[in-house]
């Protein structure tokens, strides 16, 4: 009973912020005439509500694709839909055609807010609570500590109820797929997991993994017996479940075409505003859209992301395991943002999210992962006025994690996963005796930076020569942080993991 009051008190808290956060600013707020993505999801509600199915995607004189067009996935539009036909009982001139358009209120933002944390109260923080209080050979104090730290993650809270977008409907969807594979319900994940795909495209960063894992239990369970009854029923949920999401769309083989040109604008170019990954850092050197033509510009991204990702790909397919799983999650993920093709900053959350889950295990590593992934969105957070959010928010994560789990006691090369590793490395080179003082004084460090950025972004002019310095410098600070994450995740889900089932196996 104790455990479940803990629980609704670290919820709760959850909750308190995220309301809190919810009564600030958001994208857009007063500028118009494109606004932000606030004045795009109410335009959502507003073209779901008003035209055919056929029109959403399409370019008509009721649906301007230039104002906001629709470019997620069929479960976006019809959480829109939904959404809209409570604002039409409420208010019907919140979604009027057109005349609707830019509208600013106080009940329509309390509306709008309120959307959000439904959907985040039905989808993802029960799947994080579930995920939690199933965590094995972990104590009770250690569940609710990592509940609260995951509910806590200031980078969702600021893009969700902040800058106003609604995340964790998908990456709650990829969180309950997790969470049944975990125990074996691996239909039931597929088909969550095909949810979250349908909700946005860019969960497609999490589906080598998926795809990974299950077809390592196919190989393992016989390909000539069980395996291949689960692999046939799988593929089965997996296209069951498509259907289902793009039925109204399978009418006209054009209408499915538009749909897919909507959700991946290749024409786009390689990637938009000031991103952590290495295509902008790259580009202060480097004019690679400049240098480069934008088929090659594709080709490369495309070989570098399937390059970076394919070693712990093949490792999970040969040895899946849940741990293993977890890791190549934020492994992929995280190569995804670094080297693909039009990568915004706002999905550095689908290689957090997975890094939430692994707190537990190498907290000192994930809080400092967290810490940098909202760091990276610091430029968008400026320009959407969250600047006191970001901090409070950041600092409350912070005190809760050192306070839950000791972090900075937690810096050994047993802490970390790396006991194999740092061994092996030795007999090559020499490995620092004071390793976990290396680690205390380069988190300080890294800290430390972020600290002064943040604080010139929010102070300093740039010059008149260099406007982008600020926002480049924080992309360029973040990116090199995450190629060093990215190395790390990969040692463990390749190296570590690796070596502990085989010690399991001669043990």
């Amino acid at each position: 009973m104790e455990k479940w009051s803990l629980m609704a008190v670290a919820t709760l808290l959850g909750l308190t912020v995220r309301w809190t956060v919810s009564l600030g600013s958001y994208s857009g707020a007063g500028k118009p005439p494109l606004y932000g993505d606030y004045e795009a999801q109410r335009h959502w509600q507003e073209v779901t509500y008003n035209l055919p199915v056929r029109h959403w995607y399409f370019n008509t004189s009721d649906n301007n694709l230039q104002y906001w067009g629709l470019d997620y996935p069929p479960l976006t539009a019809y959480h829109s839909l939904l959404c809209a036909y409570v604002a039409k009982l409420i208010n019907p001139s919140w979604i009027s055609l057109h005349t609707s358009r830019g509208h600013e209120s106080l009940p329509h933002k309390l509306f709008m807010r309120a959307t959000v944390l439904v959907a985040d109260v039905l989808v993802y923080i029960p799947a994080v609570i579930l995920y939690c209080c199933h965590l094995r050979e972990t104590s009770t104090k250690k569940k609710i500590a990592t509940a609260l730290c995951i509910l806590l993650y200031p980078g969702l809270i600021l893009i969700d109820y902040g800058h106003f977008q609604y995340n964790s409907v998908s990456l709650g969807f990829a969180l309950w797929g997790v969470l049944c594979l975990s125990y074996d319900m691996d239909l039931l994940g597929s088909i969550a997991f095909c949810l979250a795909i349908n909700y946005k495209q860019m969960e497609l960063y999490h589906s080598l993994p998926f795809f990974c894992y299950l077809l390592g239990k196919c190989f393992k369970k016989g390909l000539m017996g069980k395996g291949l009854l689960l692999l046939m029923k799988l593929g089965s949920v997996v296209v069951v479940s498509f259907a289902l999401c793009w039925l109204p769309f399978c009418t006209e083989v054009e209408q499915i075409l538009q749909v897919l040109r909507r959700l991946f604008p290749v024409d786009r170019g390689l990637f938009e505003d000031k991103v952590a990954n290495i295509w902008c850092t790259l580009s202060v050197l480097i004019k690679i859209k400049t240098v480069l033509s934008s088929q090659t510009q594709f080709k490369l991204s495309f070989a570098l992301t399937f390059l970076s990702l394919l070693p712990c790909c093949i490792k999970l397919t040969l040895q899946p395991s849940l741990k293993g799983f977890k890791y190549a999650l934020a492994t992929c993920a995280l190569s995804f943002f670094l080297f693909s093709f039009q990568v915004h900053e706002k999905s550095i959350l689908l290689v957090a999210i997975p890094v939430c889950l692994v707190i537990s295990e190498i907290p000192f590593m994930s809080v400092w992962f967290l810490l940098v992934s909202t760091f990276s969105m610091l430029p968008l957070l400026l320009k959407d006025g969250l600047l006191l959010s970001y901090i409070v928010t950041t600092l409350a994560f912070l005190t809760a994690c050192t306070t839950s789990f000791s972090i900075f006691e937690k810096t050994s090369e047993d802490d970390l996963q790396l006991k194999t590793f740092s061994t092996s490395v030795r007999k090559y080179i020499s490995w620092p005796r004071t390793f976990p003082k290396v680690m205390k004084s380069s988190f300080l460090v890294s800290i430390t930076l972020m600290a002064i950025l943040t604080l010139m972004s929010a102070t300093l002019d740039p010059p008149q020569r260099l406007p982008d310095l600020f926002p480049v410098a924080v992309s360029a600070v973040s990116c090199l942080h995450f190629l060093i994450f990215l190395l790390y995740f990969n040692v463990i889900a390749i190296w570590e993991l690796g070596n502990s089932q085989n010690q399991k196996k001669s043990n």
